[in-house]
Order: C-alpha cells, then sequence, then structure tokens
C-alpha cells in the first residue's frame, strides 16, 4: 500500500520533529530549562545564554529550537517526556485513607475506654509502617499520660477530686476533635500536654 506524499508522521521516541512542525508553550519552556542549566554548568556565557533564551521564548517551530540546543546535548533532537498524571492512583488512595483511619483510631480508643493500651498499640502496629500514624499516635499516648498521671496526682487532694471529672470530660472532647482532625489529613496538638514519648 502506498504511502501518500506530503503526509508526515509522528516522530518517534529519540527521533528529530519536522522543522516545520509547530511548538507549543511546553515546547518552549523544556527548552528553556536545559538552557538555564547549561548556564548554571558554565557552558554558556551570560551573552549567549540571553541570546538562547530570547530565541527559545519567540520560538514558533522546531526548526527555530534545534540550533538552540544542537551543542548543549548529543543529539539535535529535543525530546519531551510524556506528561505524566498527577492523579492519586486507587491503590495510593486506598493506602492514604486506611492511614487516616488509623491515626483518628489512636484519638478515638481512649474514648471507648483504652486511655494508654489504644494509643501504644496503634503506635506499635502502623507507626513502623506511616510517619503520619506514628505522629498522631505518639501525639495521642503523650496526652493520655499526662491526663491520667494528672489524675492520680489530683485525687490526693479535695480540689482534685472535684477537678477531675471536668478534666476527663474535656479530655473526651478533645479525643473526639483530634479524630477528625486525624480523618481530615490534618495535625493535632492537644493542649497542656508533656510529651515524654518522641
Amino acid at each position: 500500500m502506498a504511502i501518500m506524499a506530503g503526509v508526515s508522521k509522528t516522530p518517534g521516541p529519540g527521533e528529530m520533529p519536522p522543522a516545520h512542525l509547530r511548538v507549543t508553550h511546553q515546547d518552549r519552556e523544556h527548552v528553556v530549562e536545559h538552557v538555564k542549566a547549561a548556564y548554571a554548568d558554565g557552558r554558556l556565557d551570560k551573552f549567549e545564554f540571553d541570546d538562547r533564551l530570547e530565541r527559545a521564548m519567540t520560538a514558533r517551530t522546531h526548526g527555530d529550537l534545534m540550533p538552540i540546543m544542537y551543542d548543549l546535548r548529543m543529539s539535535p533532537a529535543v525530546s519531551f517526556p510524556p506528561a505524566q498524571s498527577s492523579a492519586p492512583t486507587p491503590t495510593a488512595e486506598a493506602s492514604e485513607s486506611n492511614e487516616r483511619l488509623a491515626a483518628a483510631l489512636a484519638h478515638f480508643l481512649p474514648i471507648l475506654g483504652f486511655p494508654i493500651v489504644g494509643p501504644l498499640l496503634v503506635l506499635l502496629i502502623g507507626g513502623k509502617s506511616s510517619p503520619y500514624i506514628r505522629k498522631h499516635a505518639v501525639e495521642a499516648l503523650n496526652f493520655n499520660l499526662t491526663v491520667v498521671g494528672g489524675s492520680f496526682l489530683l485525687a490526693i487532694s479535695f480540689v482534685g477530686i472535684v477537678l477531675v471529672p471536668f478534666i476527663l470530660i474535656v479530655s473526651l472532647i478533645l479525643g473526639i476533635v483530634a479524630s477528625v482532625s486525624a480523618l481530615s489529613d490534618n495535625e493535632y496538638r492537644y493542649p497542656m500536654t508533656v510529651r515524654l514519648v518522641k
């Protein structure tokens, strides 16, 4: 089957694009980055840098860009890497969701009656594999150590006995707020906490 004359095919990887092919803004920016890198490496002086930069910014075709890059790379062809999608993969989304859930659990388990054991278990199980889980588990553990230790010390005095229920109620509220923050992918710092665990 004969190929019609005058029809140009799309260049493959490493092939020189047709000189008459119009360039895009991305093509120009790609060449500009190489020119800047060459100037930073000392391969171009200030005059050459300004000249090539201006030519790259005003280039209309690949034929205009090729001379700019010819002696900066081994090949006169300017290759442009394929665009990479910035959207997270389903696996990455599931992993992040599990991390947020585990981090929230570190704050919520004390509300269910596991003030020290709960955050400690989350820290030991998930803290080694996820910095996010570790950060929230450590914060929850330090807060609950402070609350439990402070409650025992306050229970010695009459005034402390009156304050302990109030402290427990406040700690429950703060635990809920911290759980929501962890689910929302935010950091949370408990107030008046002695941070013994790092």
